[in-house]
């Protein structure tokens, strides 16, 4: 986790908050932590249809592929 001293936090502030990662960004005053940003967390609904158009399903995604036979005596 990145950490960043207060002064150059206020000076480069939204800047930072663009390159946000998901682990978040320590704030120190004196080499002492005293804040946490983290990125505010997103609701799953926005993963839904986010790949529509980008991937090609072929085949029966639905099968292994093999057949066989559930009644059968091994």
């Amino acid at each position: 986790m990145k950490t960043i001293g207060a002064a150059k936090f206020k000076e480069q502030c939204l800047a930072l908050l663009e390159k946000l990662t998901p682990d978040g960004l320590i704030i120190t005053k004196h080499g002492k932590p005293v804040a946490r940003v983290i990125p505010y967390p997103q609701p799953p609904t926005s993963l839904i249809g986010s790949l529509q158009d980008k991937i090609e399903i072929e085949g029966d995604i639905l099968s292994t592929g093999l057949a066989w036979d559930a009644d059968a005596q091994s």
